[in-house]
């Protein structure tokens, strides 16, 4: 009797592939978390880099003489900055605010530079994901007195 007892208590295939099959269960959800702060790293890093490339593209823009030479200063700078950093954005949108260029000597006036990167996410398997934007703007000041 002691031996149709025992028999009755273990079951019947084991505990063979249960570990395999907890795996299974959980591997969703590590992925799934793995890619959250890889995306987090992701929008982290390139808001980063493009308020430093916002910055630089300004201060590249306020030494220029005229606004058409302050433009392809801040745009050139801007690219220049991204790439050097290892930034690829999807398309990148650089405004260059030249109004202070047009004050007389004498005022105040600075050059301001939005970079509008948005950021590559698609690629991480995320349900529900949109895209995210990274963007920046960096001021200048323009020398008071100085001929504009």
């Amino acid at each position: 009797m002691d031996d149709a007892m025992s028999r009755r208590r273990q079951p019947l295939g084991g505990e063979r592939g249960s570990a395999a099959l907890e795996w299974a269960a959980c591997l969703p959800g590590v992925l799934l978390v793995i890619a959250v702060i890889a995306l987090a790293g992701r929008v982290s890093t390139t808001a980063g880099a493009v308020e430093q490339a916002a910055n630089d593209a300004a201060r590249a823009a306020s030494i220029a003489r005229t606004p058409s030479e302050a433009v392809a200063e801040a745009r050139a700078t801007a690219h220049m900055s991204l790439t050097g950093q290892g930034i690829d954005c999807l398309s990148t949108g650089i405004d260059v605010d030249t109004s202070g260029f047009h004050r007389p000597a004498g005022q105040h006036a600075t050059v301001a530079v939005t970079i509008t990167c948005p950021i590559r996410v698609m690629d991480l398997p995320i349900p529900g994901i949109t895209e995210r934007v990274a963007t920046s703007t960096g001021t200048s000041p323009i020398d008071t007195y100085r001929q504009r």
